[in-house]
Order: C-alpha cells, then structure tokens, then sequence
C-alpha cells in the first residue's frame, strides 16, 4: 500500500487537530467477518468516526454484535464509534439469517397506513440495535417518479412525493424513537434517474417547478422531523449546478438543503467509490468542493488505499485553507451534537431478532401492501 505521509506546514499549525477532525470525516467499511492487523493498524491510524457494514461482514446476528463491539474497541472513547448498516428491508438487507426478512417500503406505501409504517420502523430499529448498529441508513426518501429507473424502484415508499414525505416522517420519527439514527437518502432525489449512479454518472434533466413539486417534497419533510443524517446523490441536476454533482454542489447542498431547508444535522457522502464520481473527478476536487458543500462525512466502503487517501487529503485541505479547516470545525461540532442526541444508544435484547411478533407484523404488511 502506498502513502504519502502529512506532514504539518507553519508554526501555529496544529497536524494532530487536523488528524483528528479529518478522521472524525470518515466512515469506512472493513473487508471481512472480523478485524486482521492491517486492518486494525488502519483504524487506529485514521480513527475514523464509524463504519459501515455489509454482507462480506456479516455471519449471523452474534457475530455482528462481536464485531461491532470490536470496531468500537479500537476508537477513542471521546468520539464513540458510528455502527451502520444498510438495512432498509426488500433487497437491501444486510443482515438476514437470524433476522427478520422485512419486506421493501414500496409495501408499506400500498397500505396507505402510517401507524403501520411506525410499528414496522420501530421492529427493525429494534432489530439493528439488537445487532449492535446505532445508525441505518434508511429510508429511502427518493420518489419513485420515473419507471425506468434501475436502482430506486420498490425501495421508494411510492410515486407520491407528499405521500413519501407522510410516510418517511413517520418512519424517521419511529425509529429515531427507538434511539436509533435514521437517514434520509439520496439528496436531492435519486427517483427519476434512468442510470445507476454505482456504474455511471446520472443527469436529471428537470426543471425547477418540477424539482420543487416532487424531489424536494420528501426531504424538506424529513429536514423539519430532524432526521439524524442525509445522504447525498452522485446525480447532476443542471437546474441547480450543470458541472457537478449533487454530492459536490455548494448550490445544492449548502443553499438548499442548509440555507432554505435549515438543516443543520449531518450531510454524508454517498461511497466515494461509486463510479459516478470515482475516476471521474480528482479525489483532492471532489472531497475540496463537498467539504464547501457543508458535506460532513465520507463514506469510503471498501478499499484501504481510497481511506487513507481520503484521510490525508482531509488533513491537506485544512493545512492549506483557513476556510476548509473552519468546515472541518463545522462537521465536527454537528457530528459531537449527533452523539449527544443519540448515543449512547438504546438496546435492544437478541431475543427481539427474527421474534414471532416482528413475523407477524411482516405477514400483515404482506397481505395489506404486497404488489
């Protein structure tokens, strides 16, 4: 693995602050079901602020607990670690043997029921704690506009944007209740896409009345519920911004979403490695104009060199640029504020995984809500 050491520049400068706030940037993935050396080594270098896990990592429910009870083991206790997870039910579900198999949201949008939406997000909040996550990266707040789309589809809780706002209001509501971190992705809308942003670089060719009557709907909801994160979109809205990304637009994440919509909670990256941005833009310009954007944290979900990179590049930005460096401050303190509100989090007993009501539960969204 090749890197190149950060060295700090002047004498007022402080490298381990910058070290510090630039880990407190990233949420990296590791490679297995459990932490090798390297692996740990790179931790305890980066000490980034959390993780994220997916299938490579995960055998069965004890297993998951154990490793995540490890990967906050090799953190400081001053910023305990963000555990996360994809686990939005349908296909996307990273967790299954030994757990409940939750049905997508398209089923629960056809139910036309939110006091349902709010017992099935407080069952699988339940079920990501009992697992030892305090953050899942749901729901998906992108109205399923267009029919075409590859990647959105039955994740999305309908076509609707003031029937998706109902219900990921609800859903954010709920889970957050059960003192688990919800999400709201993928800002500004990743629903009428007809390409993949994991293989190539969408473009949503809308104009503003149609922006505001549908993309914007869901999340300025999810905004005023106070929803722990938002996930950006490697999707160009040529309305907004012509050049970049959603994940890179101070246009849009920074006057939108801060300014007009007043959040003040935590922006995260969709993963640097999807090809929408990867190889397609300079790492240094991606992470300089998503740090302006008000981006606070980096996903980094599998390659190690990419996370160091990224670390190093985050330390550089704050040596050479007294703006990036009060950004940095920035994302700190709402990352410090988040912990505050959520953590530690609320636990949930083994028992409540795969449990005869969470299965009831499910059966009655199946037979209410299954297309």
């Amino acid at each position: 693995m090749s890197r190149t050491p950060v060295t700090a520049r002047g004498e007022t400068t402080s490298l381990h602050a910058r070290k510090v706030r630039a880990g407190q940037r990233l949420l990296i993935g590791v490679p297995g079901a459990g932490v090798d050396g390297e692996t740990k080594a790179l931790i305890r270098e980066l000490q980034p602020a959390g993780f994220i896990l997916f299938a490579r990592n995960v055998e069965d429910p004890a297993q998951v607990r154990e490793l995540n009870r490890e990967l906050a083991s090799l953190v400081s206790a001053q910023h305990p670690a963000i555990l996360s997870v994809d686990q939005e039910g349908g296909r996307v579900q990273r967790v299954k043997d030994g757990a409940t198999l939750f049905p997508p949201l398209r089923w629960l949008g056809n139910c036309e029921d939110l006091d349902l939406v709010r017992r099935y997000a407080e069952a699988l909040a339940d079920e990501v704690a009992a697992c030892g996550f305090n953050l899942n990266w749901a729901p998906i707040a992108d109205v399923d506009s267009n029919p075409d789309n590859p990647i959105i589809g039955d994740r999305s809780f309908g076509r609707d944007p003031q029937k998706v706002a109902q219900h990921v209001v609800a859903y954010v509501q709920a889970t957050q209740a059960r003192g688990v971190m919800a999400c709201a992705k993928h800002f500004p809308g990743h629903g009428d896409t007809a390409t993949d942003s994991h293989l190539t670089l969408p473009v949503v060719e809308k104009d503003l009345p149609e922006l505001e009557r549908c993309e914007l709907i869901p999340f300025a909801a999810a905004a005023r519920a106070r929803v722990a994160t938002m996930m950006t979109a490697h999707v160009v809205f040529p309305e907004w911004d012509q050049e970049l990304p959603a994940t890179m637009s101070s246009a849009i994440l920074d006057g939108i979403l801060r300014r007009r919509m007043g959040y003040d909670g935590l922006i995260v990256s969709d993963d640097l490695e999807m090809k929408a941005v990867r190889g397609r833009y300079p790492l240094p310009l991606q992470l300089e104009r998503a740090c302006l954007a008000t981006v606070d944290l980096f996903l980094a979900c599998k390659e190690p060199l990419l996370q160091h990179q990224v670390f190093e590049e985050l330390v550089r930005l704050q040596e050479h640029d007294d703006a990036q460096e009060r950004l940095a401050k920035d994302a700190l303190r709402r990352l410090t504020a988040t912990r505050r509100r959520f953590l530690p989090m609320a636990t949930a007993p083994p028992e409540v995984l795969g449990s005869a009501e969470h299965k009831a539960l499910i059966q009655l969204v199946r037979a209410r809500g299954q297309a």
